[in-house]
């Protein structure tokens, strides 16, 4: 068959120039991110305060919220059809007490970005999780980044009070072998809140449970599809993921199926909780993260 002579449909066409235009976006992001880390690894080393080691607050134990906060399809959902874009976060910061940023995984921020988020909190006893640039968990995939580690650890330096985890996810194609499981373990620094989500089932296994135990690594719960349904704990935190049982990102939970993991929770006796909630499609994250918090809160009294 001669391709050249197939006329594609302009959906298709459509849609193969915005995956073009994406990549071409993503590879500039990714070119930009190795001068970015030469710059806040240089700003590391010029810091000579002390690193920080963060606690969180004692008069919080739930920390819940969604996996990032600005997303166009929410005007009219959640934020106010007629509110600005600067109103969204005041918004979303008035609902929930924490977000995981999701955009730190493909643009290593900046020192001034950082400083941006700070602001942006204000006065707020409000609380980001980050998640860890993909050139340390994708690209380089652990392999001799423990100076790279070192480097995006000084976020929670600079944001103080406001830090809360750091997130490593890693992706599907990244099974379980003891040599991979010791490579990760031994780079983290146990000055910092760890987490870290597997995509591949493999990872869930005794070794790896009795390894992050050791070392204080927070192994991320995932509800998402093909993903095993438990809640696993191995630190004094427990952090969960809500993608989806049935669907990534679109799935709407029903209460049913959040108050098994709240019951889960309330099990556990975590000392804090942290769960964020990435079905974003629909606002499905907003009431989601809500009804969990009202079921947790309800066991507690009972």
């Amino acid at each position: 068959m001669n391709h050249k002579n197939i006329i594609m449909p302009k959906t298709d066409a459509d849609f193969i120039k915005r995956k073009q235009t994406r990549q071409a976006r993503r590879d500039k992001q990714r070119e930009a991110n190795i001068l970015r880390v030469k710059k806040m690894h240089a700003a590391r080393i010029a810091d000579t305060s002390l690193p920080l080691v963060p606690k969180p607050d004692k008069q919080t134990k739930y920390y819940i919220g969604c996996s990032g906060w600005f997303y166009w399809d929410w005007r009219g959902i959640f934020y106010p059809k007629d509110s600005t874009t600067a109103d969204w976060f005041p918004h979303y910061s008035r609902h929930f007490k924490t977000v995981e940023l999701n955009a730190p995984f493909y643009g290593w921020p900046t020192v001034a970005t950082v400083k941006s988020w700070i602001r942006q909190a204000g006065k707020k006893r409000f609380v980001y999780t980050v998640k860890v640039c993909e050139l340390i968990t994708h690209i380089k995939r652990f392999k001799a980044t423990k100076e790279l580690v070192k480097d995006f650890g000084y976020i929670a330096d600079l944001l103080g009070p406001h830090m809360g985890c750091f997130l490593y996810q890693l992706p599907p194609s990244f099974h379980y072998t003891p040599a991979r499981l010791k490579t990760i373990v031994s780079q983290l620094e146990s000055t910092r809140r760890n987490v870290v989500e597997f995509r591949h089932k493999s990872w869930w296994n005794e070794k790896v449970y009795a390894a992050f135990r050791k070392a204080g690594v927070i192994f991320c719960s995932s509800s998402g599809p093909e993903l095993p349904d438990e809640l696993i704990k191995t630190a004094d935190d427990i952090y969960i993921r809500f993608h989806g049982i049935k669907q990534w990102y679109r799935y709407n939970y029903t209460n049913e199926e959040l108050n098994i993991w709240a019951e889960r929770i309330h099990a556990s006796k975590a000392a804090h909780v942290w769960c964020y909630f990435n079905n974003d499609r629909e606002g499905h994250a907003i009431k989601n993260a809500k009804t969990l918090l009202t079921q947790l809160k309800k066991l507690e009294k009972q």
